[in-house]
Formats: structure tokens, C-alpha cells, sequence
């Protein structure tokens, strides 16, 4: 009898466990609120029409936000007396574009009261933003819930623009992704512009012999060192991510097989033979890339996290 309670329980659990992780589904609000997703992606562009660096920003937002306790919008939530939250954790100091998010959520509440999770809007924004620009576009799976935490400590937590591939291997196993997920989801690096802080690296000082990485391309690499002087004291200095970066395209991996990648974490891309295969894959093409992009994102989006539906994105209730 107790084998047999024994064998009950331990069923209970795995399906508990089964459960959480389909939790998620393309048609989770079909009926609680049939128009969310019009109202997101029309929030989306009322901000792109302003503001050419919202994709990049979203898509990075929700990077940021699923490598931190899931994808549970807490990257969004305010800091609060001593709390200092992740927004404000030294790597997500250049997060902008929140108010994207907050627009729709406020669209979204006026549609359907305290029914849509932050989470399920940060990662239609997310996708919205890679569709706009130019991308492939995909379901979204939905039912996530938001969480109560965010602490500015566990930002260190973020894979950072210097790590070398057995630190990013680590970060994204632990996440349950794989060096396939990695090197698709770099792809994302297609959007955006970096701070001179996080490739400085790479131009400056780079070891005890080299001033320069040698696996920069010496022309490019001058070219950053023009714009990123060793005492630069221009705050909004830096480089885009690459030479189309407000279009969801391929260039990225183009440019990285020529030396012309920003980060170390580009560049140790290259360092392995199944990385650099697959970089050397989606180079070639486009296509094979955005499938390996739609079906990393939505992995990486799938991570679980919170436990609430938040009526406001900053704030816990």
C-alpha cells in the first residue's frame, strides 16, 4: 500500500512538474482577451516611429529579464527604499525603452482588466520588435506570470560582453539552453549600438604584449579606437552592433567571419569547431538563421518564473 501511495505521489509530481513547463500555449488569452496582441504590437510601432533603437532595446530587455529568475518581468519593477532592483544593476543601466512596455500594458488593462501577465507583454514586444525590423515572426506561447523579486545583485548573474565560450557555455546550460541557442540567440547582437565600455577590452590594452585584440580586423579595430580613445570621457560613445542595425538580417555573422565583431563573447563565437560552424551556417544563410532564432527564442522565453499578474509593470501589488 504505501509502494503504491508512494508510486501515486511521485506521479503527482512528475505531472506537476510536466504541467508548469506546457503551461505555456500560443491561444493561453483566445478567449479572456482575443485582442492583446494587436494592442502590443501597435504600441511597438507608435515607438518605432519615434524612436529607431526601441527593437534593439526590447529585444535585449527580454534577454535581461528571462536570465534573471525566468521571464517573469522583473527586470521591469522599480527599485524601492532599500531594495535596489535590476533595472539598476550595473549591466542593465542602458536598458531604455520601458515606457514601450508600459504603454502597452495600460492598452492591454483597459482592453482586459488584471487578466495579461507583464511577462506575456515584454515577450510579444520582444518578437514584435525582431518582426518590425525586418525579422521572422512566430506564435508566441503564453501564461506566464510575473515575479514579486528583483534584486540588482543577481544582475551579475547576465552573461557579460567579455566572457570567453566555456563561461558562455556555462551561463546558458544553466538555463537550459544550448551552443546552438547561444550562437542563434547572438544573433540578436543584428539590432542595437554598445557602449565603448563593453568592447574597450578588446582595443585597449588587451594582454601584456598587445594593445589590440589580434583577432580584430586592423582597419576596424582602428576604427574603434578613433571613436573609443583610452580615456574617452564622451558618455554616449560606442558603435553599432553592425553596419544595418536597425534591420533584422544575417550581417552580423557576415561581419564576425571578417574580424569585425564589438564583444569578446562575439569573438569566442569562433573559438570552437561547432560554433564556429554554425556561425559560418547562418553567414551563409539567412533563412537557416531566423529558424534557429524563432526556435531559441522561444525556448529562451519559455524559461519559467513568477507567480502574479501585476496591473502595473513597476510595481508588486
Amino acid at each position: 500500500m504505501a509502494a503504491a501511495v508512494g508510486l501515486v505521489f511521485a506521479l503527482l509530481v512528475i505531472f506537476q512538474m510536466s504541467s508548469s513547463v506546457s503551461a505555456l500555449s500560443s491561444n493561453y488569452y483566445e478567449q479572456t482577451c482575443p485582442k492583446l496582441e494587436s494592442a502590443v504590437t501597435n504600441a511597438v510601432k507608435k515607438a518605432m516611429m519615434n524612436d529607431k533603437t526601441v527593437p534593439a532595446a526590447l529585444l535585449r530587455m527580454q534577454f535581461h529579464d528571462c536570465f534573471i529568475r525566468g521571464c517573469d518581468a522583473s527586470v521591469l519593477l522599480a527599485s524601492k527604499g532599500k531594495n535596489k532592483a535590476e533595472k539598476d544593476g550595473p549591466p542593465n543601466i542602458s536598458l531604455h525603452a520601458f515606457y514601450v512596455i508600459d504603454n502597452a500594458k495600460k492598452a492591454v488593462e483597459a482592453l482586459c482588466p488584471g487578466v495579461v501577465s507583464c511577462a506575456d507583454i515584454l515577450a510579444l514586444a520582444a518578437r514584435d520588435a525582431v518582426a518590425l525590423s525586418g525579422g521572422p515572426t512566430w506564435d508566441v506561447p503564453k501564461g506566464r506570470k510575473d515575479g514579486r523579486i528583483s534584486k540588482a545583485s543577481e544582475t551579475r548573474q547576465l552573461p557579460a560582453p567579455t566572457f570567453n565560450i566555456s563561461q558562455l557555455q556555462q551561463s546558458f546550460s544553466q538555463r537550459g539552453l544550448s551552443l546552438k541557442d547561444l550562437v542563434a540567440l547572438s544573433g540578436g547582437h543584428t539590432l542595437g549600438f554598445s557602449h565603448c565600455s563593453s568592447f574597450q577590452n578588446r582595443i585597449h590594452s588587451f594582454n601584456a604584449t598587445l594593445d589590440v585584440d589580434p583577432t580584430l580586423n586592423p582597419s576596424f579595430g582602428s576604427s574603434l579606437r578613433s571613436v573609443c580613445p583610452a580615456h574617452n570621457k564622451v558618455k554616449n560613445a560606442g558603435a553599432t552592433m553592425d553596419s544595418s542595425t536597425t534591420t533584422f538580417d544575417n550581417v552580423y555573422y557576415k561581419l564576425l567571419l571578417q574580424g569585425n565583431s564589438l564583444f569578446s563573447s562575439d569573438q569566442a563565437l569562433l573559438s570552437t569547431r561547432e560554433t564556429k560552424a554554425l556561425v559560418s551556417k547562418f553567414a551563409s544563410s539567412q533563412e537557416m538563421f531566423e529558424k534557429a532564432f524563432v526556435k531559441s527564442m522561444i525556448k529562451m522565453s519559455s524559461i519559467s518564473g513568477g507567480q502574479e499578474i501585476r496591473l502595473d509593470c513597476k510595481v508588486v501589488r
